[in-house]
C-alpha cells in the first residue's frame, strides 16, 4: 500500500478523493493547507504529492517552491481548468504533471498510477546495473540515476522518464507525442506546453554543469533530439 499525500484546502474534496484512492489501494494522509503538508513530508515517506495551487494563506506554488527544496518526489497539481499561467509556472518550479479541476477521482487515480509506474524501479538487478552512456551523459534506468560529465543530473521523476525516451532514441527525433505517451504515460493534449517545460528543465541542469555542451535540440513544431557527437 503506497502512502500519498493530499494538500488541498477544500476539505470535502479531500474527503472524497482519500476515500476512492483507499478502494484504490492507496494510503493516503490529508493536509488542509501547505504549512500542514510540510510537516507532513518532513516527517514521513510518501510515494506521490497531489497538491492543489489555489489555496489560502500559502499557495500551492509557494509550497511547490518549499517541497523541492525539501525532495524530488514526484508532485501532481491540481490546477483550475484553463489557468495555463499557473499550470507552466508549476512546471517550471519543478511539477510533474498537473490536472485540471474539476477531475473524477478515477481520473486523479489513474494520472497517479501513471506517475508511479515510471517512478518506481521495477527492474532486476541485472538491469539495476544496465547503464547507458552517450556522450558525457551516463543513464541507469534501473537505479533512476543520470550523470553528466561524471556529475549527477538531479532529476524530477518525470524529467529522468523524458531524458531516457530521448537517450533510448539518441540521433532520430522524439516527437512531443512520443515524449507524451512514453514518458509521461498519457497522450499529448491540444497546445499543452508541458513537455517544453520539462524539457528546457532538463537543458538547463545539464548547462549548470557544462554550458557549452547541450544535446537536446529542438525540431520546430515536431518534437526533439538528443545529438550523438
Amino acid at each position: 500500500m503506497q502512502n500519498v499525500l493530499l494538500i488541498d484546502d477544500d476539505i470535502e474534496l479531500l474527503d472524497m478523493l482519500s476515500e476512492y484512492l483507499r478502494r484504490e489501494g492507496f494510503n493516503p494522509s490529508l493536509a488542509a493547507s501547505g504549512e500542514e503538508g510540510l510537516a507532513l513530508l518532513k516527517n514521513n515517506h510518501y510515494a506521490i504529492i497531489i497538491l492543489d495551487i489555489m489555496m489560502s494563506g500559502m499557495d500551492g506554488l509557494e509550497t511547490l517552491k518549499k517541497i523541492r527544496e525539501l525532495s524530488l518526489i514526484p508532485i501532481l497539481m491540481l490546477t483550475a481548468r484553463g489557468d495555463d499561467s499557473d499550470r507552466i509556472i508549476g512546471l517550471e518550479l519543478g511539477a510533474d504533471d498537473y490536472v485540471p479541476k474539476p477531475c473524477t477521482p478515477r481520473e486523479l487515480t489513474a494520472r497517479i498510477k501513471a506517475i508511479l509506474r515510471r517512478s518506481h524501479n521495477t527492474q532486476s538487478p541485472q538491469e539495476n546495473n544496465r547503464v547507458i552512456t552517450i556522450n558525457d551523459c551516463q543513464l541507469w534506468p534501473g537505479k533512476r540515476q543520470a550523470f553528466w560529465s561524471n556529475t549527477e543530473l538531479l532529476l524530477t521523476s518525470s524529467e529522468f522518464n523524458l531524458l531516457e525516451v530521448l537517450i533510448k532514441n539518441a540521433g532520430k527525433l522524439v516527437t512531443k507525442t512520443q515524449l507524451s505517451e512514453e514518458g509521461l504515460g498519457h497522450p499529448l493534449a491540444r497546445f499543452e506546453r508541458s513537455i517544453d517545460v520539462h524539457i528546457s528543465r532538463i537543458r538547463n541542469k545539464i548547462e549548470l554543469i557544462n554550458a557549452s555542451k547541450n544535446p537536446i535540440k529542438t525540431v520546430h513544431g515536431q518534437g526533439y533530439i538528443f545529438i550523438i557527437e
